[in-house]
């Protein structure tokens, strides 16, 4: 994958899978903080300190906050006036409201659902639009000819997928062949240490067969590699909050238990090398063959720019220090050319 560093920071940009879209190998996520949790202000200070480090990609989605996200990144791009040109917007649309007929991927909600992303965003158009999640309802070529029409009416540049499957997404490339559609550049997925497979093995397959490319999430494991989880669930933590049981419960749980013990070994390693748990578990996911970006979810600006610190890091990823790293893991997957070898 070409990479570039900026000409105004240090930030590295890469193309998005095979198309000739160029983003910031680190992007900034609204997942859990804009519109929610932190004020407008931060908010505004996240993207300010991000767009000025050369991060160009900011990621949210029609259910973040309940459309609040949307809202909150709307204004800040129209008070920043930033030139249009200059940075990237995707949203992901699946979950929009309570009705039947507000969620899900069906050419309906596809196009009332990103029109009303525009809505929130205050813009013209997104640059990528992804369909989170598959739509058991909803066939395979009504999702392509609904992504297909958004982006010949310039409501998108581009369409991705969010948590699809490696033969989910293949289905939908063969479906654009087929009837000459616009197949999907992207997909979206969660990848940490302890989530691997779907990354370091189905999407590269998939990058080099039709060039989709990964855009990944999650790389700090909803705050355990930090190691804010390792002398128990602290009160003002992600895992005290509604709707995040299953974090509670994972933490808790004996494979969490043993995760977290790696982790405190991977401390020891960060330490060695001079950075923080942070900056080697991001650096960690941009080495991957195939990741385009990383989002970022932060919610201050100390953190953000600690987060910023892994492109540095990200120069001493050797051969040595992955295999150590794998070695510590203990969970290296292995492609079906390795199998058969």
């Amino acid at each position: 994958m070409k990479e570039a560093i900026g000409r105004h920071s240090s930030m590295k940009y890469r193309n998005l899978g095979k198309s000739g879209l160029r983003v910031s190998c680190l992007g900034l996520g609204t997942w859990v903080t804009f519109g929610s949790q932190i004020s407008d202000e931060m908010a505004e200070s996240l993207m300010t300190v991000a767009y000025e480090n050369g991060i160009n990609l900011f990621d949210t989605a029609e259910v973040y906050a309940s459309g609040r996200a949307e809202i909150t990144l709307g204004n800040i791009f129209r008070k920043k006036g930033w030139r249009r040109s200059s940075f990237v917007v995707t949203t992901k649309i699946y979950w929009g409201g309570q009705a039947e007929t507000e969620r899900g991927l069906s050419r309906k909600h596809i196009i009332e659902g990103l029109r009303g992303s525009l809505s929130r965003l205050q813009l013209d158009y997104v640059d990528i639009v992804f369909a989170n999640r598959t739509d058991v309802n909803s066939p395979m070529e009504e999702v392509v000819r609904a992504m297909t029409f958004v982006i010949n009416q310039g409501l998108a540049m581009y369409w991705g997928t969010s948590r699809w499957s490696a033969m989910e997404i293949m289905e939908a490339y063969s479906v654009a062949r087929q009837f000459n559609l616009i197949p999907p550049v992207c997909e979206q997925a969660e990848y940490h240490y302890f989530q691997r497979d779907k990354v370091e093995v189905q999407l590269p397959e998939l990058y080099h067969k039709i060039g989709v490319g990964a855009m990944t999430w999650s790389p700090l494991a909803c705050g355990l590699i930090t190691g804010k989880y390792n002398e128990g669930i602290p009160e003002c933590s992600r895992a005290t909050m509604k709707g995040y049981h299953w974090l509670k419960e994972r933490v808790s749980s004996e494979e969490g238990r043993r995760q977290l013990a790696k982790i405190k070994e991977l401390h020891l390693l960060a330490d060695r090398m001079g950075c923080t748990a942070a900056q080697l578990a991001i650096a960690w996911c941009l080495r991957s063959e195939g990741v385009s970006s990383v989002l970022l979810g932060v919610s201050n600006t100390d953190q953000l720019v600690e987060n910023l610190g892994a492109l540095r890091v990200l120069s001493q990823m050797s051969p040595q220090l992955v295999n150590e790293i794998d070695s510590l893991l203990g969970n290296k997957p292995h492609s079906k050319k390795e199998s058969r070898a």
